[in-house]
Formats: C-alpha cells, sequence, structure tokens
C-alpha cells in the first residue's frame, strides 16, 4: 500500500527522460551541464543530478593563482593560438583563432598555409582595433610570435601575456575552444582545401556563437540566448552544418 503524502523528488517525467537521452545520443561530445543550459533555454528547470543519471564527465583545474588571474582579467583579456588541419590531399594549413574570454566570443579567425610573424601581427590588428584593442593578450612561446608580431602588438598598446613552457593549460580557454573545433567540427569531415575549411568554420562559429552553452556564462551562449516559454510551442530539433550539430528550440505546430 502506497503511503500519502510522503516527501522528496518529485519522479522524472517519461517525456523529459526521452528528451534527455535524444540530446545526450545525438550529441556524444556535450557534459551534463551543457544539456542542463539546453533545457534551460527550452524552459526546462531539471538539476545536473537528473541528467548525470543518463549521461559523462570532464577533468583536473588549473593552479588556483593562475585560473584568479583569468577569471579577474577576463574583460580584458584575449587569448590566441594556432592549430593545424590536413586537407585531403595532405597539405597542412594553420588557422589562427583569437578568443575573447569574457564571453567566449571568438573576435577573429584566418587560415594560411605559411604563417609568419608580420601575417599573425595583422591578424591582432584585424580582431582588435585602437578602440576594441583588449588590455591582455595570452600566447605561448611559438616562434611564429616573432619581432614583427610583438612589435605591432606593442603599438596596439596590448601587453602580452606568456604562458609557461608545454604548459597548455594555462591557456584553458582557447584550448577548449580548439578541442571543441575538432570534436564537434573537424573529426567528422574531409577538408577538401583552404576555403573549403573556411566555409566549415565560418560555419561552426556562427552555430558556437548563437546556439552553444557555456558553463562559464552560467550556460548561456556567447551571444545571449533568450529563454523559451512552454508557451512557444513543442521542443523541436535543428540540425545545422549539414547535419554536424544541433540546437533545440520551441516552435508552434
Amino acid at each position: 500500500m502506497s503511503r500519502q503524502g510522503t516527501r522528496g523528488r518529485p519522479p522524472v517525467a517519461k517525456e523529459l527522460r526521452a528528451l534527455i537521452r535524444t540530446i545526450s545520443a545525438s550529441n556524444p561530445t556535450w557534459g551534463s551541464p551543457r544539456i542542463v543550459g539546453e533545457l534551460g533555454k527550452l524552459g526546462i528547470e531539471v538539476a545536473k543530478s537528473t541528467v548525470e543519471r543518463y549521461r559523462i564527465r570532464p577533468s583536473k583545474p588549473p593552479s588556483p593563482t593562475w585560473r584568479t588571474f583569468l577569471a579577474n582579467h577576463a574583460k580584458d583579456l584575449v587569448s590566441i593560438d594556432f592549430f593545424t588541419v590536413a586537407t585531403v590531399r595532405f597539405e597542412i594549413l594553420y588557422v589562427l583563432v583569437i578568443l575573447a574570454h569574457d564571453r567566449r566570443r571568438v573576435r577573429h579567425f584566418n587560415i594560411t598555409a605559411h604563417p609568419t610573424a608580420a601575417w599573425t601581427a595583422q591578424q591582432v590588428v584585424e580582431a582588435c582595433p585602437w578602440e576594441t584593442a583588449p588590455r591582455y593578450l595570452l600566447r605561448d612561446r611559438d616562434g611564429v610570435y616573432g619581432t614583427a608580431f610583438r612589435t605591432r602588438v606593442a603599438a596596439l598598446g596590448i601587453e602580452e601575456v606568456l604562458s609557461a613552457p608545454r604548459s597548455p593549460w594555462q591557456s584553458p580557454y582557447v584550448e577548449r575552444l580548439i578541442g571543441s573545433i575538432r570534436r564537434e567540427c573537424l573529426d567528422h569531415v574531409v577538408v577538401l582545401h583552404q576555403r573549403h575549411l573556411r566555409r566549415i568554420l565560418s560555419a561552426y562559429f556562427e552555430h558556437y556563437h548563437r546556439w552553444r552553452c557555456h558553463q562559464a556564462l552560467d550556460m548561456d551562449c556567447p551571444e545571449p540566448r533568450p529563454i523559451h516559454s512552454h508557451k512557444q510551442g513543442a521542443v523541436v530539433e535543428v540540425t545545422e552544418g549539414g547535419g554536424l550539430y544541433r540546437h533545440y528550440e520551441r516552435r508552434a505546430a
């Protein structure tokens, strides 16, 4: 015989369990906080522990001192880094990304087969005009950041902050961005040439800025995303980038 009026968490609705399974199955790289944020944008409040009953998790934190510096200067700080992509003809392309820490927004990206200090410096100029130049630029000690680069950056009034040798954890945000680009996008396509790669990355960054929830932004997106009301209709899955990634929104029938 069941007892009346017992306290405790209400049971998770069958529809919600099915939706969590659907989202996690369609997006195997998403962790529990990402799914919680996605559901929150659909007007569905759910605990992380509930989502974890059907899901996965990440790694150890960086040193408190360095993390405090990154947090305290988030509004004044951008990170710069390169990663490589091989084309179908085995040409190596270098992708440069410049990430603003405050909203995890990609301020600029570009692609070249032959990175130089002068080319890299010009990308910083394009990403950070005088009126929007950040106070700090976080980078590693790669040789491409040569004299021409350092001179140009100093002329913009930007102070360089160098990470320690072989310490990618000191640039956690841009490293995490590059990891996301690979897992969510580049690991699933064959790049034909430089123009093709530019189209692929442009489509990804469009999705990343408008739809991808971030734990550091209280599960919002780089471009703030409104929370949908139940009154706006049923939850609909929308595919982007030829089916590479998805977002969820409410639409009237």
